[in-house]
């Protein structure tokens, strides 16, 4: 199954690198203006995300078995709460963080969503996303720091160091190598969301709404369960 996926996502990797040309780092101005909106009430999210138990629910291995090499490498938990995927939305867990859950609901465009739990000096070694119809966009909620006061936590973006802080984001192409290092004896706690890219070219749209039915179809015929 593992090579069936490897196979599929470097396929339409493909695809997309030939019809979309895009840098790693992105402008939130510009391809996702509703960024603002989750910045600015960073503080809010964090509040709702801390009073879930971040460490009871799923590793990213167990919603999706394919990236166990990136999540269950080192025996140190990566984990996830979903509340949205694919456009499909997981109610019992909108209702816990009822200020995301009413931004989602004013922004289409984000299509998956979840707060992503780092353990203590968890290494997700390098990646690729599958899908540039997508964009990721990261906002800090609990970011430890080193000694000098600098984001414990770094990301390797296309073999560049990147860095966010406490309430800071950053919208960035995920089909780009990407690494995450968590340096500190603190989890990193993060919102992640997948943001439909604008202005794509017709053909790629239409692609790009045909691979999200078919992810949402793979879901619903695995029983993907995004529960704690």
């Amino acid at each position: 199954m593992s090579n069936v996926y490897d196979f599929g996502t470097d396929l339409v990797r493909r695809i997309y690198e030939k019809r979309i040309d895009a840098p790693a780092i992105l402008d939130t101005g510009t391809h996702f203006p509703n960024a603002t909106k989750f910045a600015a009430t960073w503080r809010s999210i964090r509040d709702e995300a801390l009073s879930v138990q971040l460490n009871r629910m799923p590793r990213f291995h167990d919603i999706m078995p394919e990236q166990a090499e990136i999540s269950a490498n080192d025996g140190l938990d990566w984990r996830m709460f979903v509340l949205k995927a694919y456009d499909m939305t997981v109610p019992e867990n909108l209702a816990r963080m009822p200020t995301l859950s009413r931004l989602l609901s004013e922004c289409p465009e984000v299509k998956s969503a979840a707060v992503s739990f780092l353990a203590p000096r968890k290494h997700i070694p390098a990646h690729r996303g599958p899908f540039r119809g997508i964009m990721r966009f990261h906002l800090g909620l609990v970011i430890p720091k080193q000694a000098d006061g600098r984001p414990a936590t770094i990301m390797m973006i296309n073999h560049e160091e990147r860095r966010i802080s406490d309430g800071e984001c950053m919208l960035w192409d995920d089909t780009f190598e990407h690494e995450v290092m968590n340096n500190a004896d603190q989890a990193r706690i993060a919102l992640l969301l997948d943001v439909w890219r604008p202005e794509m070219p017709l053909d790629i749209e239409i692609l790009s709404r045909l691979i999200v039915r078919g992810v949402q179809m793979g879901m619903r015929y695995r029983g993907v369960s995004f529960a704690g």
